[in-house]
């Protein structure tokens, strides 16, 4: 299928424009992503109950996070938790950029979503967002009930970066025997390689490209052993998870086709069934990177997260069965 119209209006615009992510520096990169990212989004729905708390992560410092729930929480019926990780290539990005995706995902999945605010690079490089990941996992299982959250139920996703970040965390959760029901991947970057086909097809004029890529990576990195750690690149990194790829959570992997790292989720997606693990992989025609975060662009935003949704209640309800 050819790009969506609203997509080919939009790069016309920018053509001859070089990205202001891509260009800017990180201070002010980062105002114009907050500014908007939530603009290219419908109005967050209304929710019953939405509350900020802290997360605290191992050096004690306390992470922002928001928790979105379906219903008002209760201890003598919980609800299950998406553990949610929002996108900015790990170096942009906050929970008010992911609220309209959080507030949609609860009321679609009939569940609750607590929102991270990792820390970003470069003040805080590799793995830090991977520990605090992690740690916020912990976190939430050990604290579910208090939150009247079901500590048996928890599912975790993001979208880009937050999605590398939700993949990383699945095999962690893997190790610490904490099982999960699913994880939503939403256009994961998952690769240290920028010469896959999809790389060399999509990564100029489709809104992400390779040199921004590039420059979050640099970012993102303390160094070029990094490339080396699968927690940056579990698709192809030289060292590897100790225990394989095997026994992960069911996996959920939402693409767009004109996306420069669709390639990456694809070989991932076929690691992880390799590995016996049960995957799902939905790409969505004519889109582009970051159309799950565009609804008031393209109707299949909102198709998107219906998918997810309906995904989450059933690996959930097998849970609870």
């Amino acid at each position: 299928m050819s790009l969506h119209p609203n997509f080919r209006e939009l790069l016309d615009r920018l053509k001859h424009k070089k990205s202001p992510i891509g260009t800017l520096p990180v201070a002010l990169a980062r105002q114009y992503f907050d500014f908007y990212t939530p603009l290219c989004d419908i109005d967050p729905p209304p929710l019953p109950h939405v509350e900020d708390i802290e997360v605290p992560a191992r050096d004690g410092t306390s992470l922002k996070a928001r928790l979105y729930c379906y219903e008002q929480p209760n201890w003598w019926s919980p609800l299950p938790v998406l553990l949610y990780f929002h996108s900015g290539g790990f170096v942009f990005g906050r929970i008010e950029t992911a609220e309209a995706q959080c507030r949609s995902l609860a009321l679609e999945a009939r569940c609750a979503v607590l929102s991270i605010d990792y820390r970003l690079a470069p003040e805080f490089r590799f793995p830090t967002a991977i520990d605090d990941a992690l740690d916020s996992l912990i976190w939430v299982q050990r604290n579910a009930h208090a939150l009247g959250l079901d500590p048996h139920r928890i599912a975790v996703g993001g979208e880009s970066a937050g999605a590398n970040l939700a993949a990383v965390t699945a095999v962690n959760a893997r190790d610490l025997h904490i099982r999960l029901a699913m994880q939503l991947l939403v256009y994961p970057g998952l690769s240290r390689r920028h010469d896959l086909d999809s790389h060399l097809s999509y990564g100029e004029g489709y809104s992400l490209t390779i040199g921004l890529i590039r420059r979050l990576q640099k970012l993102y990195l303390r160094n070029a052993q990094d490339t080396d750690d699968w927690r940056f690149a579990p698709l192809d990194a030289a060292l590897q998870p100790a225990n394989g790829y095997g026994n992960l959570a069911p996996a959920l992997f939402l693409s767009a086709q004109y996306d420069p790292l669709i390639d990456e989720q694809f070989l991932y997606a076929n690691k992880l069934l390799d590995a016996g693990n049960s995957v799902h992989m939905c790409c969505y025609p004519g889109m582009i990177h970051g159309f799950f975060s565009m609804s008031r662009f393209v109707e299949a935003a909102a198709q998107a997260r219906a998918e997810a949704g309906q995904s989450l209640r059933r690996a959930f309800r097998a849970i609870d069965g």
